[in-house]
């Protein structure tokens, strides 16, 4: 995971690859009662987070090293994360 300097440092980078919509694979790096953590392959200076909030009622966590799909939702300028929503909980249909 990049230090929050460099994160913030590579913001402007971060936010032209990774446009809301685009699509993104990653593994599960960090799980916490809040979320999912996934690094970025090719955006180095980049961390993805899988929020809570965007989970259907009823569903868990990925596990650390899962591999998982989602898009791009929206960048969170304040703490330089690039929000996504995970495919799996697109399955659902809510």
């Amino acid at each position: 995971m990049p230090a929050a300097e460099d994160r913030r440092r590579g913001w402007a980078a971060t936010v032209a690859a990774l446009p809301v919509g685009h699509r993104l694979t990653g593994k599960v790096v960090g799980r916490h009662p809040f979320g999912v953590f996934l690094p970025i392959e090719g955006v180095p200076d980049a961390v993805a987070l899988a929020e809570i909030t965007a989970m259907p009622l009823g569903m868990d966590l990925p596990a650390i090293g899962a591999l998982v799909r989602g898009q791009v939702l929206w960048h969170a300028d304040h703490n330089h994360h690039v929000e996504v929503w995970l495919d799996e909980w697109l399955a659902t249909g809510e």
